[in-house]
């Protein structure tokens, strides 16, 4: 009986043309948003990887310096895109794709793609994840808010319990055949994206990208699944079919629209962040506090070169073993890398902060945390934003720390003209970026797995219990 009720909802759905017609809608709607992202992610990223390759060279290649004015000169890192980017872009549009590493300075990330749009990307971008988070839950509202309401509306309803069936088989019934109408809208879609993916594609089969494929896979059959039981449940609660849909469409927009826009306000008004002015007035005065390695005559100065002259047992600067300009050198970039860190700290702390209250509202609304959840498999978070930025750091403090190195034991003290040949950079180890694995995002998104889990079980529990008390009219 459950099984032909099931097979019953399955073929009536296919026979109406009406919902068929918004079924091959959205399916083409998926499949041009899968088709123009893996555009876009391959030019972004071949873009990304000849410009790295590009100031990676001329780094290597550049001319005989002095090495002070070779970490002036710099390096640049630029982002490369995750594997699965290109289903959901995430924060990718918001921000910058590389950062110039230079010597005394921590750069924040430029060349955003939105800096460089129109102020049309406000109103988001049409990709794969919009369309499954947004238009799917919509077509699954319009495909059961009439899955009981109907059957009460024609009289249906008694016949079928008197059959010997319970509301609880019955709904379960009705879930799966619904269930097996969205996997035929959605499936060949995700097919697409694994073909190209894993294909001939130019990609290669990375069994990271494919854990992250299949947590971005699961993690909408679970939303997806989850708008299914929601739908029917309140269906079962309403005597009406427009009762019914009238009250679907108020929780998706509740759900979609009103609470994450009131939880990104909540947010924001709660932590502040600083302006752009602030905080760079607020470095350059701490920076201004400590070791200047420009400045070798002040108090701070001469205290480590008497440390350094009770260490080597001389009295003066040029009697010293190493270049005291090096040292000093990197003294002060040590310190003034310290100060950049601290103040980067405070603020992604704030900005941390921020989407906490986001993804801690998962709890109370699934779209919140499939966002959360989709953004991170995709690698465009903010988490992997912050990843990368730190990374980039990194490099740049350990080439500057090199390249002081390099100044305190191959110059002598006060040598500004000696240019070091080309083959000095060559040693230098290129900057190259890693995209951290699976594990690391299920880490940073358990609230998020949590909050769609704990939906799950309240949908198929409580939802199913309050179907059974049900008024049979």
């Amino acid at each position: 009986m459950v099984r032909s009720i099931a097979k019953k909802e399955f073929i009536s759905t296919l026979r109406d043309s009406r919902f068929m017609a918004l079924s091959i809608l959205v399916l083409l709607l998926l499949l041009a948003a899968t088709i123009v992202g893996l555009q876009s992610y391959k030019n972004l990223q071949e873009e990304r990887m000849v410009a790295q390759q590009t100031v990676n060279e001329q780094f290597a290649n550049a001319a005989d310096r002095h090495p002070h004015r070779m970490a002036h000169y710099g390096s640049y890192a630029f982002r490369p895109k995750s594997g699965i980017s290109f289903l959901d872009f995430g924060l990718d549009s918001y921000t910058g794709s590389s950062v110039y590493m230079e010597a005394h300075r921590q750069n924040s990330a430029n060349f955003s793609q939105a800096q460089q749009s129109t102020s049309l990307i406000r109103f988001g971008e049409m990709t794969v994840a919009f369309v499954l988070q947004m238009l799917i839950p919509l077509l699954i509202i319009f495909l059961c808010f009439g899955a009981f309401t109907q059957e009460k509306e024609t009289g249906t309803l008694k016949i079928l319990l008197s059959q010997g069936i319970s509301v609880r088989e019955l709904a379960w019934a009705k879930i799966a055949g619904y269930s097996k109408v969205v996997a035929l809208v959605v499936a060949p879609a995700l097919l697409l994206v694994s073909i190209l993916q894993f294909g001939r594609g130019g990609f290669e089969a990375d069994g990271d990208v494919f854990i992250r494929l299949l947590l971005f896979i699961l993690s909408y059959l679970l939303y997806f699944f989850i708008f299914i039981v929601l739908s029917v449940v309140v269906s079962a609660l309403h005597q009406r079919s427009a009762t019914a849909l009238v009250s679907l469409l108020g929780i998706w927009i509740l759900a979609c629209v009103i609470i994450p826009k009131a939880t990104a306000n909540l947010g924001a008004g709660l932590y502040t962040t600083p302006t752009r002015a602030w905080m760079d007035a607020e470095v350059h005065e701490e920076v201004k506090k400590r070791i200047d390695g420009h400045n070798s005559n002040d108090e701070r100065a001469e205290a480590l070169k008497q440390e350094l002259f009770k260490k080597y047992g001389v009295n003066s600067l040029e009697e010293l073993p190493v270049n005291f300009d090096g040292i000093w050198m990197a003294a002060g970039e040590e310190q003034s890398s310290r100060v950049y860190g601290e103040h980067f700290d405070e603020l992604t702390a704030i900005f941390e902060k921020q989407n906490n209250i986001s993804e801690y509202a998962g709890l109370f609304n699934p779209y919140l945390a499939v966002r959360h959840l989709s953004m991170g498999a995709a690698g465009s978070d903010f988490s992997h934003y912050v990843h990368f930025l730190k990374e980039a750091e990194e490099y740049r403090y350990n080439q500057t720390q090199k390249l002081n190195q390099i100044q305190a034991t191959q110059l002598k003290y006060g040598d500004k003209e000696t240019r070091l040949s080309t083959d000095t950079w060559k040693a230098f180890e290129p900057f190259t970026y890693e995209t951290p694995d699976a594990g690391w995002v299920l880490k940073n998104h358990v609230v998020s797995v949590a909050a769609l889990l704990l939906w799950l079980v309240l949908v198929s529990t409580a939802g199913i219990k309050l179907i059974e008390k049900i008024k049979v009219a």
